[in-house]
């Protein structure tokens, strides 16, 4: 099967917005993920040879060719343009055909070694890295699923984990993609951590980057379906990097998943949408104990009481 790559390369003086608008321009037609290339990126040590070092700022989808095209290409166009007209996103779009095994691997070329925190590094599993002792590193080959740890909203969670996560936890993800935040907790102590998904094929992807990770599989259990049903026992910390109607919806649910004084983290929450979230959490019987934000995006632990 033939597909065609959209390159959208833009320019904006707040890159991180422009990159999630358009992205959701591409999520908006069922796409799993797109690939970011980023103009100015921190090199950091041993990151692998081959990367790809880019010259602009764009974000590239992966389409079928086939009847459905000539519709997806209108609708990112004309969202391109409400983007220019609407906040000044200046763009170009670039159309490419690209082969099936092509495709599968392109987007390869532009996922690298990032640092997420003092101590946790997130590689691709096709890069070469050799860290310093002291450091967790994550391995990671999202595939279709959400996840690479790049965003700012996984950064963020990420950094919460690790903060209030403690040796021997038990730890819950509610919607894992790719299971970056239950290597994270497996790598950070916990003893037991469990991953929901609806999408079987982002269960299949965690549980082979949690093997990959060589987490043992009697420490972990990916479950398929609504997010949050089936769960009946309670965990020291539960995560959620989702969107602000999703967690809005899931947090109702939140305190029975928890034991006493249990900690729940949320991300992927447009800091516009901050008041209406931090209402929501504490009308769910939880306490706000610590706000990340970074650029457009907030990420927020809080407390069962």
């Amino acid at each position: 099967m033939k597909w065609i790559e959209v390159k959208v390369v833009f320019n904006f003086n707040e890159r991180q917005l422009a990159v999630d608008l358009i992205s959701d321009l591409f999520y908006d037609l069922d796409l799993k993920g797109v690939v970011v290339e980023e103009s100015q990126v921190e090199k950091i040590e041993d990151w692998g040879r081959h990367a790809v070092i880019c010259e602009n700022d764009a974000v590239i989808g992966y389409f079928p060719c086939d009847d459905a095209l000539r519709i997806k290409r209108k609708h990112i166009e004309e969202g391109l343009a409400r983007l220019e007209k609407k906040i000044g996103i200046q763009y170009r779009i670039f159309y490419g055909d690209v082969e099936e095994a092509d495709w599968a691997e392109s987007w390869k070329a532009y996922f690298r070694p990032e640092k997420i925190t003092d101590r946790i590094i997130v590689k691709p599993t096709w890069r070469d890295h050799s860290p310093n002792d002291n450091k967790i590193v994550l391995e990671i080959d999202p595939g279709m699923a959400f996840g690479t740890g790049t965003h700012p909203t996984t950064r963020m969670c990420i950094a919460l984990i690790e903060k209030y996560l403690k040796k021997s936890d038990t730890f819950l993800d509610v919607g894992t993609g790719s299971g970056i935040l239950m290597i994270a907790a497996a790598k950070l102590g916990a003893s037991k951590i469990l991953g929901t998904d609806n999408d079987t094929v982002a269960a299949d992807i965690a549980r082979k980057n949690l093997i990959h990770n060589q987490i043992p599989e009697s420490v972990f259990t990916i479950i398929t379906g609504d997010l949050v049903d089936g769960i009946t026992r309670r965990f020291d910390l539960a995560a959620a990097n989702l969107t602000t109607k999703t967690v809005s919806a899931l947090l109702a649910n939140i305190p029975k998943m928890l034991v006493q004084d249990g900690i729940f983290i949320c991300s992927g929450i447009l800091t516009a949408d901050k008041n209406k979230i931090l209402e929501k959490v504490e009308h769910a019987g939880l306490q706000i104990i610590e706000i990340l934000v970074d650029e457009d995006w907030i990420s927020l632990a809080s407390r069962r009481v």
